[in-house]
């Protein structure tokens, strides 16, 4: 209530600041006429010609007084069709004023902000959707290869992982909903108890498909990144985790493609699960053997479109990928109420997730 009623004062002081310029223009050519009629009267001088005198001079100030008014309205009006054509980046300069136009100019800032950022966002969910579907379709277009090219026979097992991909690729289109619902805050978490192991090494046999397919992906470079070995500790063997597995599997997929992406020749990248400090929470560690991230870039390592400043050169030129691998698994483990961050380590960089298992309550 408070703030509204401060508001409302604003707003009636901005009313008044515009009728005082009015007022006060007309109140200065009825002062300006009387004064010439009276002067004509005292000294003889001819009505017309203080009639026409006094026009002429109540022309110049109201026209010096509209063109206050209505330079900021030429330069809203220029702002709003750059607006309707999609340029986003203008803005009115004049929304400093104390009146009502001060109050549209600021107005149709915010409404420009407003656009742009909606206008970057669906650039970003196109970004977003065409890095998620990427991994799938180089595991899935592996496995036909192999197939075709007599590498792997079509038996069940074969089809069974090329289903496993289609599969994958349908429930992508259908996390696309959940996306339209990101911005209200309403995604919702499929979680369920799993065990981590048989599911971890799933997802890392994907991987291994999909790194066999980037030289073909990234269309030069002669370096396929076969050579990256992916080890897998999980302890204990029976280790469970509650989690939603889709939003999971987006986390570790993503730190993997980067680790790899990141790996000398022959390296090795290792992804380390274990019980976290609450009931059926998870610990994940994935670590690469390349160069490292340097601490005072931390913290942008999970900001979108961010690739890194110094990337391996063990790594193709061209596949330098969208940025937004580690900001997707950023966004995923925060939709479980988790962490994320760099590790300190040795050697090369590790990654490490903090899931929190079953949570007392999520709305």
């Amino acid at each position: 209530m408070i703030r509204q009623s401060r508001f409302r004062t604003r707003l009636g002081a901005v009313e008044i600041s515009i009728k005082t310029k009015l007022g006060a223009l007309v109140v200065v050519a009825v002062l300006i006429t009387t004064g010439l009629a009276l002067v004509a009267f005292r000294t003889g001088a001819e009505l017309r010609y203080i009639t026409v005198f006094a026009m002429i001079t109540t022309l110049l100030i109201t026209q010096f007084v509209a063109h206050g008014l209505t330079a900021p309205l030429d330069e809203m009006t220029t702002v709003a069709k750059s607006i309707s054509h999609g340029d986003f980046t203008r803005r009115v300069i004049g929304d400093g004023r104390r009146d009502e136009l001060g109050d549209l100019a600021s107005t149709i800032n915010r409404m420009a902000d407003d656009l742009e950022a909606v206008d970057q966002h669906r650039k970003e969910l196109v970004a977003n959707v065409s890095h998620e579907l990427r991994t799938p379709i180089a595991a899935l277009r592996a496995v036909l290869e192999n197939v075709v090219d007599g590498v792997s026979a079509a038996d069940p097992e074969t089809m069974r992982t090329a289903l496993k991909q289609t599969e994958r690729l349908s429930r992508l289109v259908e996390t696309l909903l959940d996306l339209s619902r990101l911005d209200n805050g309403v995604v919702t978490l499929k979680a369920r108890r799993f065990e981590v192991w048989p599911y971890l090494s799933g997802v890392l046999k994907e991987a291994n498909l999909a790194a066999g397919q980037r030289r073909l992906s990234s269309g030069s470079g002669s370096h396929t990144r076969k050579d990256v070995h992916l080890h897998l500790d999980v302890s204990p063997p029976e280790l469970t985790a509650h989690a939603d597995a889709e939003r999971l599997h987006q986390v570790v997929a993503n730190l993997i493609d980067n680790a790899v992406k990141h790996s000398p020749p022959h390296g090795r990248v290792t992804v380390r699960a274990r019980r976290g400090a609450q009931d059926e929470s998870l610990d994940l560690e994935v670590q690469d053997e390349g160069p490292g991230i340097p601490e005072s870039e931390w913290h942008k390592v999970f900001e979108r479109f961010n690739r890194g400043s110094a990337p391996s050169k063990h790594s193709s030129g061209s596949d330098g990928g969208t940025g937004l691998g580690l900001a997707i698994a950023r966004w995923a483990v925060e939709l479980h109420g988790g962490r994320i961050g760099v590790a300190e380590s040795t050697r090369g960089c590790c990654i490490r997730v903090t899931l929190p298992g079953i949570p007392s309550s999520r709305g």
